[in-house]
């Protein structure tokens, strides 16, 4: 495995994914992350290994193509994503949510 740099770990984990899908998958030891597009799965197992400093099992990634959306008659695109769904080992846990002030 090739050694990344702090600023490119950070890069690669956007944010973490709060959705009804996520939070079913939670409870199986799975967490889900928005990633950069332009990562790769070993990329992603190291960011999430040292940001949150846990032992990674798996990772799962996929490509969401952004859906048309029409708003009057204007017509857009929402962006493209990617998306990264991380299996800890046993006993590893991430605390993502985050307390709004």
């Amino acid at each position: 495995m090739m050694a990344v740099s702090t600023e490119r770990l950070y890069e690669v984990i956007r944010s973490p994914l709060v959705s009804e899908k996520a939070t079913f998958v939670s409870q199986f030891n799975h967490y889900v992350f928005k990633v950069s597009t332009g990562s790769n799965k070993s990329e992603i197992k190291e960011a999430v290994e040292k940001i949150f400093n846990v032992k990674v099992k798996s990772v799962n990634t996929l490509n969401q193509k952004g859906k048309k959306k029409r708003f009057k008659n204007k017509i857009g695109f929402r962006s493209n994503l990617k998306k990264a769904f991380v299996k800890l080992e046993p006993g590893n846990t991430i605390d993502t949510t985050v307390e709004v002030k």
